[in-house]
């Protein structure tokens, strides 16, 4: 059974599942794509519940690799998505969907709506097995205490059987409720073998969860024989403590990962919710109606009023206006509209209401490929594998062969003593410490990383942070801020009479009249004026030109761009003209961001390669990266330029870590072994971030480098303890000299050691 319960039995009809199959209903998560022959397929986007390790993806993806019509499937445990190409002439989305449900785990389309719904029933389903657990677990640790303290002879023996029932009784929910997505990972991983679709040393094919489901059931069978009959084969012994506070411990650490997958899908449906779901679309007889998004067609005509977001891509049919794409590409300055420019889906109309030709609609739009892109890098599997996942098939198989050989040996020595030297085999090499070796120093380094400024969305990206030789850094928004800055006045030689101050002072009062960037940049450069501002009237602000005025003196005044202002075209200067003729030029630079240079330089001396990688002019893009001694440089990138770049860079030097801020990035943040997004960016590229530098400090980035450096070191302990303890406490077991409360001690021992020296991670 899966851990959440789908919306859908795994049982019902296909009928339950018809709705997807609606193209008005599958076109928000699938896309269409050619093959390599040119044939039409679609791709398909699924949000997958119930999977907690590299076997889960595997299963998942032999079941849909199964179904009759799917060409290729991609299938990521961290982010819990499927990607699946599939022929439309042979299969359809209710099929894939039904496909994960037979094999045990639950799947919706990757829409808001759905997957949501699903979310919220995994959460639920996992706090209350959390909770019976965490419960369950303290009221066994009180019945088991009067055992480890009583002096020998003072607990009589009708006291501790009592005891014994007690934690026993307390112990059945766990194993039946809390324990169940182990018992159920294990069985699913089984019984992929026993078909011929897994190998047995296959990680993919074999969880941790069969070694862990393993040592739940024989500790519970050898303490509930202990518990019932004393003095049978398995003795008086019981370890229902530790098996409660093991399944707790799981539980918390799995808990924490789904929280933190939860809360970046969360954010990226909030970012998708600013295409609007409504159109104002114009008849041939002018009569305007409202329609929904997804029944626009090409060619259609729509109003967008001010303020609103465009609902497709198209291009400007009537007026002016000014776009802010800020969601798109990460930069903030608005762009001018006349007739005839092109606008995209997403951005928002921020200059006055206009009209607009639809050229293209849902996912052949600009913000659907780009959130396909994203969608599909998801789904890729991450570079990272965990370290559990690899050793679990071997280590479970050695514990298993270690446990036969010695209760077959012991079978001739002293076969009164077989059962118990193949059951401390079993409990003292349970895989506790070496579950809790990654997971919980990866919290702990999390932890630590948040008090600074660094929040984190995937725990593996602490590994891949400290393995990485190169670094991605867009560049607005990233290592500059999001504003301009005034670098300078240049007074034309017709300006007799003015001096710069003078000028200054104009520039500013005539700017106070526009909210534009480029205004407010000039406005907080000069501000206090020298002089009272003069008594405009005639004010006029025009989207993507500048502001007009005249003063008491009858004089027309221009601010704004090079060729409205009677300026040469091209020129990047806003101009100051007054009766047509240009008096001064001001000139703006981006503000580099405050430790953007020192951030720089540390990585580089840490021997990690960096590279510039932004959507700006290369004039302007090589200038930034001559000041912070950044040698390679990518300009005028488009989103899927930034994908092709990083890729190659993979391919060059192995993981990449990726820093940007617009949605334009999300594709390659997504793609990038780890990836880092702004605090104040974009809130899709947020989403799609390994971590968030919340602080929007570069120099935090460099820190939690360090930390990740400290954690990968820690790990590697933390292994090393779990190591050294199987390899003491095993041979005491197979001769016989470690009797099985000693080992339930061991083990629980082992984790205690390995949790606290985690927590150093944090420090």
């Amino acid at each position: 059974m899966p851990e959440s319960a789908p919306a859908v039995p795994l049982d019902a009809p296909a009928a339950a599942l018809d709705i997807v199959d609606d193209p008005l209903e599958f076109g928000r998560f699938t896309r269409w794509v050619s093959d390599a022959a040119g044939e039409r397929r679609a791709e398909s986007a699924l949000q997958l519940a119930g999977m907690h390790c590299a076997a889960c993806a595997g299963l998942i993806e032999n079941a849909l690799a199964r179904v009759d019509g799917v060409c290729a499937v991609q299938v990521s445990a961290a982010s819990e998505r499927a990607s699946v190409t599939w022929d439309p002439g042979r299969t359809r989305p209710s099929a894939l969907i039904a496909a994960v449900r037979r094999a045990g785990y639950d799947a919706v389309p990757d829409a808001a709506a759905p997957a949501r719904e699903m979310r919220r029933r995994e959460q639920r389903q996992a706090v209350w097995r959390l909770f019976v657990a965490g419960f369950c677990s303290m009221q066994v640790m009180m019945m088991a205490w009067p055992s480890y303290v009583a002096a020998p002879g003072e607990l009589s023996d009708e006291m501790r059987r009592l005891l014994n029932w007690g934690s026993w009784m307390l112990t059945l929910p766990v194993m039946a409720f809390s324990a169940t997505p182990f018992f159920a990972g294990a069985w699913r991983s089984l019984r992929n073998v026993l078909a011929g679709r897994g190998r047995l040393f296959d990680a993919r094919a074999i969880g941790m969860d069969v070694p862990v489901a393993l040592g739940l059931l024989i500790a519970f069978i050898a303490s509930t024989g202990a518990s019932f009959d004393p003095g049978g084969p398995f003795g008086h012994e019981v370890y229902f403590d530790s098996l409660t506070m093991f399944v707790s411990f799981l539980l918390g650490a799995r808990w924490i990962e789904m929280r933190t997958r939860a809360r970046a899908a969360e954010s990226l449906e909030r970012a998708m919710a600013r295409l609007p779901e409504t159109a104002w679309r114009v008849g041939a007889d002018g009569e305007v109606t409202a329609v929904s998004t997804l029944r626009l067609h090409v060619g259609d005509l729509v109003r967008v009023p001010l303020g609103q977001a465009f609902p497709a891509d198209g291009r400007l049919h009537e007026g002016a206006t000014e776009a802010d794409e800020s969601l798109l590409t990460g930069e903030s300055t608005p762009v001018a509209k006349a007739v005839g420019s092109p606008v995209v889906a997403g951005s928002l109309n921020v200059g006055a209401p206009v009209l607009v030709r639809v050229e293209r609609i849902g996912g052949d739009t600009r913000l659907e490929r780009i959130v396909s892109m994203m969608k599909s890098a998801l789904a890729q599997r991450p570079a990272a594998a965990r370290l559990a996942d690899r050793w679990a098939p071997p280590f479970l198989w050695t514990v298993l062969l270690l446990a036969a050989g010695g209760a077959a040996a012991w079978s001739l020595i002293d076969p009164s003593r077989a059962i118990w030297v193949a059951v401390s085999v079993l409990i003292v090499t349970c895989p506790c410490a070496l579950s809790l070796a990654a997971p919980s120093t990866l919290v702990a380094a999390a932890r630590g990383m948040a008090r600074q400024g660094v929040l984190l969305q995937r725990l593996d990206a602490i590994e891949v942070l400290a393995r990485a030789r190169h670094v991605v850094f867009d560049k607005t928004g990233t290592l500059t801020e999001d504003r301009p800055t005034l670098a300078g006045v240049r007074v034309r030689a017709a300006a007799r009479g003015w001096d710069e101050a003078a000028l200054r002072a104009q520039a500013a009062a005539l700017a106070a009249w526009s909210q534009h960037p480029l205004s407010r940049a000039i406005v907080a450069a000069v501000a206090p004026a020298p002089s009272p501002a003069p008594a405009w009237r005639e004010v006029q602000e025009h989207p993507g030109a500048g502001v007009e005025a005249v003063d008491t003196q009858g004089r027309r005044w221009r601010l704004g761009s090079a060729a409205w202002a009677g300026g040469e075209a091209g020129d990047d200067a806003v101009l100051l003209a007054c009766d047509g003729t240009v008096l001064a030029a001001f000139d703006f630079e981006e503000t580099l961001r405050a430790g953007a240079a020192e951030a720089v330089a540390q990585l580089q001396a840490q021997g990690v390669q960096v590279t510039l990688l932004s959507g700006d002019r290369a004039s302007r893009a090589q200038a930034l990266a001559t000041r912070l001694g950044i040698a390679r440089v990518h300009a005028q990138a488009t989103p899927e330029d930034k994908l092709t770049v990083l890729k190659a860079l993979q391919a060059e030097d192995g993981p990449v870590v990726m820093v940007g801020d617009g949605i334009n990035d999300a594709p390659v943040l997504a793609r990038a072994d780890a990836s880092l997004a702004m605090g104040q960016g974009a809130l899709v590229a947020r989403a799609q971030a390994d971590a968030v530098v919340t602080s929007s400090r570069l120099a935090d980035l460099v820190l939690a480098r360090g930390r990740a450096l400290r954690a990968v070191s820690l790990v590697r302990q933390n292994m090393l303890l779990s190591a050294a303890y199987n390899a003491t406490c095993i041979p005491l077991a197979l001769v016989g000299w470690l009797p099985p409360w000693a080992a339930g001690l061991g083990m629980a021992a082992s984790s205690v050691v390995v949790i606290l020296n985690a927590q150093r991670a944090a420090r």
